[in-house]
């Protein structure tokens, strides 16, 4: 796709244009047949008023989602960029900070944020308690309450709860985060445990998110992982608004047909209709992302979509994931490792690029 500047458009168009390469122009042009954009509540300035302000959140949790959508360069737009750094616990803190040390101390994990222009930093109890004082008034922050820890041996692969709503409060922040490992034999107890936590949270006044992620071994069928396809993704995303979840925070699709691929073995797994892949869905990126979307109550819970590891690309695959997102109708990105784990100039231009996604008009809804 050839695209020339012209005095109107933002100068930020070609570069994402050469950033996503020979998949500009399907990503960039496509239209989306599936889940017409008119059906969905779309980012917007007044998106808290005009979606929450008709809910049953309290005055104060309307006011901490506003503070949360009024931060940093996207501020005012209805978008949103979160930076996560919680995986000292959930990948250990040597693994996670060896490439750049520094984010061993607290307080360049928030600065990352500041510098970054994000809308706020998501972090643990320890690493946000730590400088609570210093940066809980100059960005808000997101405290994640429960945790996949890696010391236990062997490794197992479950939730717990690492402090209270009401400590999360007490430092400062203006929501809480949570992890559900939807499918997992012990699913129905993190949902119960979440569950209670966003309706205390909700009751002092905070947002929630909720990382709606699937764990369960058999999700992995003929070598292919289906723990992040639409179809179940999309499930899990319509469970975590259930419990209220304010954003959704969801792997974006890598695939389709969980449940199909889960079922071929004579096995009753769940539920399905096939319009959900004839109709509801095609094998477009942004068709599948849309159906996630569709599953937070067609975007009144705003989607945000992870990063990913980092790795050789992360520049182009951040800005690639941005587009799928913004496109689909998301509210948002929410990258740890692509930014951390580099130098600060680096990290903060790799924000910046996603950012500019949001912010750029020519990158418009499908």
């Amino acid at each position: 796709m050839t695209l020339h500047p012209t005095p109107t458009r933002s100068p930020s168009i070609d570069r994402i244009a050469e950033l996503l390469g020979d998949e500009a122009d399907s990503l960039l042009t496509h239209r989306c047949t599936t889940i017409d954009q008119s059906r969905l509540y779309l980012p917007g300035p007044d998106c808290v008023s005009e979606v929450w302000g008709l809910s049953d959140r309290n005055p104060q949790a309307l006011r901490s989602l506003e503070q949360l959508h009024a931060h940093g360069r996207l501020g005012g737009t209805g978008y949103v960029s979160i930076l996560p750094i919680d995986q000292g616990i959930e990948h250990s803190a040597g693994a996670s900070f060896a490439k750049n040390p520094d984010y061993f101390d607290p307080a360049h994990i928030v600065e990352l944020a500041i510098e970054g222009g994000c809308n706020a930093v998501a972090s643990t109890f320890g690493v946000l308690g730590a400088v609570a004082r210093k940066y809980a008034h100059k960005i808000p922050f997101i405290v994640k309450i429960n945790h996949n820890e890696l010391l236990t041996y062997p490794n197992r692969y479950d939730q717990v709860m690492f402090g209270t709503v009401k400590e999360a409060w007490n430092l400062g922040a203006v929501a809480v985060g949570a992890t559900v490992y939807f499918g997992s034999p012990e699913s129905t107890r993190q949902i119960v445990e979440v569950a209670e936590a966003f309706v205390h949270a909700h009751e002092l006044g905070m947002a929630t998110v909720l990382w709606c992620y699937l764990r369960n071994p058999g999700f992995k069928v003929n070598g292919v992982n289906y723990e992040a396809s639409a179809d179940l993704t999309g499930q899990a995303n319509h469970l975590g608004v259930t419990i209220e979840a304010d954003i959704i925070k969801q792997k974006q699709p890598e695939s389709n047909g969980g449940y199909k691929a889960i079922n071929a073995g004579g096995s009753s797994y769940g539920k399905l209709d096939e319009r959900i892949y004839s109709q509801l869905t095609s094998d477009h990126p942004i068709d599948l992302t849309r159906y996630q979307v569709a599953n937070c109550y067609m975007g009144r819970a705003g989607l945000i979509n992870s990063g990913g590891a980092s790795g050789k690309n992360d520049l182009a695959d951040a800005v690639k994931t941005a587009v799928i997102n913004k496109r689909a109708g998301g509210m948002g990105l929410i990258s740890g490792r692509k930014a951390f784990q580099r130098p600060l100039a680096e990290g903060v231009d790799l924000l910046n690029a996603i950012q500019d996604v949001y912010l750029c008009a020519e990158v418009t809804i499908a």
